[in-house]
């Protein structure tokens, strides 16, 4: 798969990220998917498979009114492309023991794609 392909799957994954449209992300996904969410170092949620990463991406949808990644940089490696993120949410309910809704939180980050295909087949978001 040549670097551009790459880049236009990574920007419509976002895309549709960024409209909460979960069929849309999971269109670009292989069946055999894997993701991980790493924050300081700690893996805090990891899926293997479609059906997993459905679940997670409608519980995470559910908890933000609105959401946006933007692409600050792109890294071609030889079996992934990184990519800097910045990342803004509003919360929509008040998470317990957490922000209330209508809480704004921004990170920095990079999230890491690997690919088989012409699809998307590891995700790791690292903040």
């Amino acid at each position: 798969m040549a670097d551009i392909e790459k880049r236009i799957l990574i920007e419509q994954f976002i895309d549709a990220y960024n409209r909460l449209d979960v069929d849309g992300m999971l269109a670009l996904l292989t069946p055999d998917v894997l993701f991980e969410n790493v924050a300081d170092g700690q893996v805090t949620a990891a899926t293997s498979g479609i059906a997993e990463f459905r679940q997670l991406a409608e519980q995470s949808k559910a908890l933000f009114s609105e959401r946006k990644q933007t692409i600050t940089a792109l890294k071609f490696r030889p079996a992934s492309v990184v990519a800097s993120i910045a990342w803004c949410g509003v919360f929509a309910i008040d998470v317990p023991n957490g922000p209330a809704a209508g809480t704004v939180i921004e990170l920095e980050g990079e999230s890491e794609f690997e690919f088989a295909g012409e699809r998307i087949s590891r995700i790791v978001d690292r903040s």
